[in-house]
C-alpha cells in the first residue's frame, strides 16, 4: 500500500510539473503573439497614414492651382477626417504591457498629423485667395508638426517596439516605417505659396534679376568637431543646450549674391527651435561659412536638424538648398 501511494504521489508530482510547463509555454506563446500582433498593427497604421492621407494630401496641395479653392478645401477636410479616424483607431489597439511606451508615442504621432491637417484644412482656401502669404506661413508652421511626427516615429515608436520584442527573445521581426512629410520644401512659407498657387514667389522681381544663373547650394553642416551625416546616421552633438552650427554654402550660380539667408531649426520633443543668420555676400563657385547658434535645445532626446538656405532672386532649383539630420544633444 505504501509503495502504491508513493508511486501515485510521484506520478502526481510529474503530472503537476508537466501542467505547469504547458501553462508557462502557453502563456509565453500568447505573450509573444500579442507583441508580434501589436507590431503588425502599429506598422499597418503607420503605412495607412502615408498611403491614405499623406500621398493624396500633397498631391492635392501640389495641384491646388488648377482646382477651385472650395474643392481643395473639401479634399483636405476629408483627409483630416481620415487622419482623425486613424488616430482613434490607434487608441483602440490591444497593447501588451511591454509596448506601453511605444503606444504613447504612436498615439502622439497620429494626433500630431490629425491636428496639423485640421489647421491646414482651415487655411488652404485663404492661401489660394487674398491672404496667400499669411496663410502660407501658417501652413508651413503646420507642416512642422508632420516633421515632428516623422522624427518621433523614427526615434521612439520603432525603437521601443524593437526593444520590447528583443526583451522577449523575439528577433527578425521588422517594424514598418513612415514618412508623412513629402519633402522639406513644405517647411518654407514662400515654397508653400509657390506650390499652392503655381506661381514663383520671386516672379515679381524677375525684371530686376541680373542675367545668368542664380542659386545657392548647401555643402555641409558641422557643430563643434562633429560633421553632420545624413540619415540614417545618428549624430551625437556636444555643447549643451545652446549648440552652434557652422553651415557651408556655395554660390552655385554665375552671379554674386547678397543677403543670403540661412536657417537652422531643431525639432525635438514635439517643439521646434529656430535661428537664422545672413551671409552678406557670396561669389560664384566660392563656399562661405556662417555660424548659427540655436538656444534651448533639449538634451538626451532624439532630434531632427533641418538646415535651409533660402532661395535668392532668380533661383529656380532649390533641391540642393536644404539638408536634414538626426541627432542627440549632450554636454
Amino acid at each position: 500500500m505504501m509503495v502504491r501511494r508513493r508511486i501515485a504521489a510521484g506520478v502526481g508530482v510529474v503530472a503537476l510539473i508537466v501542467i505547469v510547463l504547458l501553462v508557462n509555454g502557453c502563456l509565453k506563446s500568447g505573450k509573444e503573439e500579442a507583441l508580434k500582433s501589436y507590431n503588425r498593427e502599429a506598422g499597418q497604421l503607420a503605412q495607412e497614414s502615408d498611403q491614405q492621407v499623406s500621398r493624396p494630401l500633397f498631391a492635392a496641395l501640389a495641384g491646388a492651382s488648377g482646382e477651385p479653392p472650395l474643392n481643395v478645401g473639401l479634399k483636405v477636410n476629408e483627409l483630416r477626417e481620415q487622419a482623425q479616424k486613424q488616430a482613434e483607431q490607434a487608441k483602440r489597439l490591444s497593447v501588451p504591457g511591454d509596448m506601453q511606451g511605444a503606444q504613447r508615442n504612436l498615439t502622439l504621432v497620429l494626433d500630431l498629423r490629425a491636428e496639423a491637417l485640421a489647421k491646414i484644412a482651415k487655411l488652404v482656401r485663404e492661401a489660394l485667395g487674398g491672404k496667400g502669404k499669411q496663410a502660407s506661413t501658417l501652413i508651413a508652421g503646420a507642416m512642422e508638426m508632420f516633421l515632428a511626427s516623422d522624427v518621433i516615429y523614427a526615434q521612439r515608436v520603432g525603437p521601443l517596439i524593437q526593444q520590447a520584442l528583443a526583451g522577449d527573445g523575439i528577433h527578425g521581426e521588422s517594424t514598418a516605417g513612415t514618412q508623412f512629410l513629402a519633402n522639406l520644401g513644405w517647411l518654407e512659407p514662400s515654397t508653400v505659396q509657390a506650390r499652392l498657387t503655381g506661381k514663383s514667389s520671386g516672379s515679381s522681381q524677375s525684371s530686376q534679376v541680373a542675367p545668368g544663373t542664380h542659386g545657392s547650394a548647401l555643402k555641409g553642416v558641422s557643430s563643434g568637431s562633429t560633421t553632420l551625416e545624413a540619415p540614417p546616421a545618428l549624430n551625437h552633438i556636444s555643447g549643451g543646450a545652446n549648440p552652434t552650427f557652422t553651415v557651408m554654402v556655395e554660390d552655385s550660380g554665375s552671379n554674386s549674391e547678397t543677403d543670403v539667408k540661412v536657417e537652422v531649426s531643431v525639432t525635438a520633443g514635439g517643439k521646434q527651435y529656430k535661428s537664422l543668420r545672413t551671409i552678406n555676400k557670396t561669389e560664384p563657385g566660392v563656399t562661405s561659412n556662417v555660424d548659427i547658434p540655436v538656444e534651448g535645445v533639449p538634451q538626451g532626446v532624439a532630434a531632427r536638424i533641418t538646415v535651409y538656405v533660402q532661395p535668392v532672386p532668380g533661383e529656380t532649383n532649390i533641391e540642393n538648398n536644404k539638408g536634414s539630420y538626426l541627432a542627440v544633444f549632450g554636454q
